[in-house]
């Protein structure tokens, strides 16, 4: 299996189950990270592997020593480059769209266009418009 494709779904009675409290007791780390490297939510990662969020949290807290957020941060890194390298390669084949876009994220290019005026803005006080209402019989 290469690293893009996504880990099978493990078969439920291969899971370690602590017969005593009906919990998962230890995971396939491999298919762990490729979920982290995917981008997966911690939801979507428990819900891989048919348990709570706070049981992830309570193995990874057991068996890596750190937080789930610290571990997913370090292996989610990996899915964050290859997803940007994979729009660098798009953006140089000649895609413009990914051009402009990777032009605005990495360096704050912007469609803004300025606008000049000339003249006077014809700015009124409200006292202003009042008498000009009251001596003339046009609308404004």
């Amino acid at each position: 299996m290469n690293k893009t494709q996504i880990p099978k779904k493990p078969p439920e009675k291969k899971k370690n189950i602590n017969k005593k409290k009906g919990e998962l007791t230890t995971i396939n780390w491999n298919d762990f990270d490729k979920l982290c490297n995917m981008q997966a939510t911690q939801i979507e990662i428990a819900s891989w592997f048919n348990v709570s969020v706070d049981t992830i949290e309570n193995i990874v807290k057991r068996e890596k020593h750190e937080l789930f957020s610290e571990y997913y941060k370090k292996k989610s890194v990996k899915g964050k480059m290859a997803l940007r390298r994979k729009q660098m390669e798009i953006a140089m084949e000649g895609n413009i769209t990914m051009l402009i876009w990777l032009g605005k994220q990495s360096l704050g290019q912007t469609d803004k266009q300025e606008t000049t005026h000339s003249g006077e803005l014809g700015v009124r006080t409200l006292p202003e418009l009042i008498a000009q209402m009251m001596n003339s019989k046009k609308k404004i």
